[in-house]
């Protein structure tokens, strides 16, 4: 299982999450941050478990490219 975090009110929103992993992060149309698909949020970090193990080269990929490390 994969776990993604992401504290979205620092994001600055970059985009690369989106290039890298577009099947478990977008941009928001209303500000322009970054959003996890079905996400829990907590306390201002945003979470997602995948049960798939292919999801863990993309989203680490967002990760390194993450400006701000936020994911």
């Amino acid at each position: 299982m994969v776990i993604v975090t992401l504290q979205r009110d620092k994001c600055i929103g970059c985009n690369y999450c989106a290039e890298f992993a577009p099947e478990y992060f977008r941009m928001s149309k209303k500000d322009g941050k970054s959003v996890l698909f079905n996400l829990v949020d907590k306390k201002g970090f945003h979470t997602i478990k995948v049960p798939k193990p292919e999801a863990f080269e993309p989203c680490e990929k967002a990760a390194k490219a993450c400006p701000v490390k936020i994911i």
